[in-house]
């Protein structure tokens, strides 16, 4: 396969949005952090040290699963955590990571952040855990990630920032804007005295139910029920 960057050039311009925007809301800054998403002969990710308002399409580089890339651009330095990602897990379509100012607070502590508040289920667990410390770029780092990512699809990454994958480029940039929110209300509430944690039953039940949050009826598949009691509805 030879460079084009006329290649998946609408899917270039969904990353470099979502670039854009994760910047503009405050979720990262600088060149720091890098955005990828999955496609057919692998995945597309940003470049290394590009400012995100220079950036165009030749700067998201095309790779492919065995630590391989297209093009006169260097991929992020990153660029190992997230083909180990895709390489690994399959339901991952677009992975996002950042230094977001509270998840990266939080990551200096080493701590895994407890079921604080219930949308700590977003992260796929009862917890949003925090890798191992290694160094940026290594493979050491992304062995460590992979471990804390184990039945979780986000997790901190100590002295360093989060990383979180999702379906879509949109609901990736939706998850990270929920984890650092999270991160702030956690950092908060320890402000303000010592958090209650919901136990493990409570978040069993939880996650069950973020099954099917956000579906409508007729989304609903074999077995599965609404997350919480509708309404009556009144038209039929």
């Amino acid at each position: 396969m030879r460079f084009a960057v006329n290649e998946y050039e609408e899917l270039r311009q969904d990353v470099i949005r979502t670039c854009l925007e994760m910047n503009a809301i405050g979720l990262n800054q600088g060149t720091a952090g890098n955005v990828s998403v999955r496609n057919s002969d692998g995945f597309l990710i940003t470049a290394s040290g590009v400012r995100y308002d220079d950036m165009s399409p030749e700067h998201v580089v095309q790779m492919d699963l065995e630590g391989g890339y297209l093009g006169p651009v260097l991929p992020s330095s990153e660029w190992r955590m997230h083909m180990d990602i895709y390489r690994s897990r399959p339901e991952a379509e677009a992975i996002l990571h950042v230094h977001s100012p509270h998840a990266t607070a939080l990551s200096c502590l080493r701590q895994d952040i407890p079921a604080f508040h219930y949308m700590i289920g977003v992260t796929g667990g009862d917890t949003l855990r925090c890798a191992d410390y290694a160094s940026f770029g290594t493979e050491e780092l992304s062995t460590a990630m992979l471990r804390a990512m184990e039945g979780r699809n986000a997790t901190l990454l100590a002295n360093h920032g989060m990383i979180c994958f999702a379906s879509s480029l949109r609901s990736v940039l939706a998850l990270g804007v929920e984890i650092e929110m999270l991160c702030q209300q956690f950092i908060l509430a320890r402000q303000s005295g010592t958090p209650v944690i919901l136990d493990r039953d409570e978040m069993a039940d939880i996650l069950r139910r973020f099954g099917s949050y956000g579906k409508q009826p007729e989304d609903l598949g074999d077995g599965e029920e609404l997350a919480f009691a509708p309404p009556i509805r009144r038209d039929g």
